[in-house]
């Protein structure tokens, strides 16, 4: 026979834990509760139209699963209460059935899956559509282990001539949009796989090496902050993947339009895209900090 406590020793062992974690809650930092007011996302997110979308999709998740949680809790909590052992001489019933409530929990999980899958599709096929006459295109190369940024002089043609901005072991490229316009991203790369991602557009995609032309993975953000942000590779894409870094920088249409007038005088121009920077592909310097967190 297991040890029996008291009945005043048990409500005071309960008191002390619901207590202690009352206390746990409250003592939260500033930073944390932050956090859990935007949902785990990033503090400058959603900082485009389209990431909007996918902000919501992931707080009403949670919504459900926290539901979903307390519910499950609930059910624990009533069992283990209400059919618990009353006495010494007295063995509840160990297998009990109930057709209705077994129905329940196989059906409803099922349903849940059906909706977040609805909503997941619906939210996917609003963030990938493409307006066929975007205000910029930038061509977006990543390669081992750096980034190129080719703004199109003219989207319709995207082999054409373009202003562009290329990181190397030693520095870490600035990719710059224009707020409230409409950017296409094209990514390509000349070796293997990448990811191209900015956590406060809460978007990223496969960089793919062999695809050309409209093949190459493509998508399209409205930024609506200006601010600077951080991207990053998010593919393990080699030795030094930690150090292909980049900044996003978005700004009004005026500064928009002197960056690229700065790049045309600084002689940042060439009559079709550039596939990487002359030395991102390099051991010789891959040793050299970027000047930049890793």
């Amino acid at each position: 026979m297991g040890l029996q406590l008291p009945k005043r020793v048990q409500r005071v062992a309960a008191g002390t834990m619901l207590g202690s974690s009352l206390l746990l809650v409250g003592s939260c930092s500033a930073e944390d509760k932050a956090q859990a007011e935007r949902w785990a996302m990033p503090a400058t997110s959603p900082a485009t139209e389209q990431a909007v979308h996918i902000a919501e999709l992931w707080k009403w998740a949670w919504i459900a699963l926290l539901i979903t949680g307390a519910v499950v809790w609930f059910l624990i909590f009533f069992a283990s209460w209400r059919f618990r052992r009353r006495s010494e001489d007295e063995i509840p019933v160990q297998t009990r059935y109930n057709l209705p409530v077994e129905v329940f929990y196989t059906i409803f999980p099922v349903i849940m899956v059906l909706v977040f899958f609805f909503h997941t599709v619906e939210v996917q096929n609003k963030i990938l559509e493409h307006d066929p006459d975007p205000d910029h295109v930038v061509q977006v190369v990543g390669q081992q282990w750096s980034w190129t940024f080719n703004h199109s002089d003219d989207p319709k043609d995207l082999e054409g001539p373009v202003h562009y901005t290329s990181g190397t072991a030693s520095k870490i490229p600035t990719l710059v949009l224009e707020v409230d316009k409409t950017t296409e991203f094209k990514l390509s790369s000349p070796d293997v796989i990448h990811s191209f991602w900015i956590p406060a557009f809460l978007m990223k995609m496969d960089v793919i090496p062999g695809q050309a032309g409209e093949e190459r993975n493509s998508f399209q953000v409205t930024p609506t902050k200006v601010g600077t942000f951080k991207g990053k590779c998010a593919e393990l894409c080699g030795t030094y993947h930690s150090r292909m870094l980049f900044d996003v920088k978005v700004v009004t249409a005026d500064e928009y339009a002197a960056y690229l007038a700065q790049l045309e005088a600084d002689g940042f121009t060439a009559d079709a895209p550039l596939l990487g920077g002359s030395d991102a592909v390099t051991q010789a310097n891959a040793n050299t900090n970027h000047g930049g967190e890793e």
